[in-house]
């Protein structure tokens, strides 16, 4: 088959969208696939991979998203040879899909990865409460109707799509991960280079240090655990918008030398980052399906986090981890169980790196691909309408 990922953004832009679209082509294609990823961004960008079709694109800030009303001539008659397109962002992306694919009968898969409510609020707070309502129950219902199928990473993701008004079907289908990197035995990191001993806990956080992950949250918590155990300390793996933010709160807080940064980690070492770490922690409420918890977990930490759509999906409380209401009191709570119990955060470990085995990227895969091929098959079937011929007919006068 040949497939096309749509996406807003690409490397090298980090999310878990990112990493989501780029695990799926590594997998898709290791079965024999074709799979291309059109996106907008520098055209000069040397790409590590096969098949990223840019475009040019108007940068937006420095968000690493790119903004345009189109793709270029030889992207979009490219674009016309898929089987199937999967779009992975709704506005700009979703509606590119819709006016190239959908007159050319070529089915459109839609994930809704992201809470857009919550980002909107984060990122443009003036128009927050409009785009997080309004719009997306105006805009999500319908746009979800003109797709063939409709996919949401978890249950909780589902309902809040139900709660916004989408009433087309909603297969749950969980956002894979290749949980080989992480089963299989890792050498850590040295303590050594953190100026971690071996009696040390330490806390680790994964992902983009940016205002919706509620890192601040997390930050208070530590700093609360910190009075009690003088051995606790805590890593945060990535970069962002708020390093400089969380520096400074570590260090008016009186813990700098107990919270340490590593910046932004190439993905295959981040297994060897999470063989350093005792317990797995977040405070992000925005998770649709936290691909960053499954990680920790194939790597057998116990993770607490906040109850929420996607981590509450994720976590089973008391059994691989803890969750808990967004309250510090008893967040800290929890974290300090872990830190001061060693056989309970084995056992977790043990029982979260079991739990983890179901989002298996190959076992993920299979399933998507079973509807990629369904939606295939049925568009094959002969088109004679008059908006299908004319439709042929300027895509062989285009060139």
């Amino acid at each position: 088959m040949r497939i096309g990922m749509i996406t807003d953004a690409y490397k090298p832009y980090i999310s878990g969208v990112t990493n989501y679209i780029a695990l799926n082509k590594k997998q898709l294609e290791s079965l024999g696939h074709e799979v291309f990823v059109f996106t907008f961004g520098d055209t000069d960008f040397q790409d590590d991979e096969a098949n990223i079709i840019r475009s040019r694109g108007l940068p937006l800030m420095e968000t690493g998203y790119y903004i345009n009303f189109s793709y270029s001539r030889p992207a979009r008659r490219l674009l016309y040879t898929m089987d199937v397109v999967h779009v992975h962002h709704p506005f700009q992306g979703g509606q590119l899909a819709l006016r190239y694919c959908r007159p050319r009968g070529i089915p459109i898969v839609f994930t809704n990865h992201s809470r857009y409510d919550l980002y909107a609020q984060i990122y443009v707070p003036l128009l927050g409460d409009l785009i997080g309502e309004t719009m997306l129950q105006s805009y999500l219902p319908r746009f979800c109707r003109a797709c063939d199928l409709v996919i949401a990473p978890s249950a909780g993701m589902r309902q809040i799509m139900r709660e916004f008004g989408v009433d087309s079907p909603i297969e749950v289908i969980p956002n894979g991960v290749d949980l080989s990197l992480f089963y299989r035995p890792n050498q850590p990191r040295s303590r050594a280079e953190f100026g971690l001993s071996d009696k040390d806990v330490v806390v680790i956080y994964v992902g983009r240090l940016g205002p919706e992950k509620n890192l601040p949250f997390l930050l208070r918590a530590f700093a609360g655990l910190a009075e009690t155990f003088e051995n606790a300390h805590l890593l945060l793996v990535g970069d962002g918008s708020e390093r400089e933010n969380l520096e400074d709160r570590a260090a008016r807080s009186g813990i700098a030398e107990r919270v340490h940064f590593t910046g932004l980690v190439p993905y295959e070492q981040l297994p060897s980052y999470l063989a350093l770490g005792d317990i797995f922690a977040t405070a992000s409420i925005s998770e649709v399906h936290p691909l960053s918890v499954i990680e920790a977990m194939a790597a057998g930490l116990p993770v607490v986090g906040i109850t929420s759509p996607g981590v509450g999906d994720t976590i089973v409380d008391g059994v691989t981890g803890y969750l808990a209401s967004h309250d510090l009191a008893a967040f800290t709570a929890r974290l300090a169980r872990l830190v001061a119990e060693a056989n309970l955060r084995r056992q977790m470990g043990k029982a979260a790196q079991k739990e983890a085995r179901r989002y298996d990227i190959q076992q993920t895969c299979q399933t998507v691909l079973g509807h990629y091929r369904r939606l295939a098959a049925a568009s094959r079937r002969p088109k004679s309408s008059l908006r299908a011929r004319l439709t042929r007919l300027i895509d062989r006068w285009s060139g």
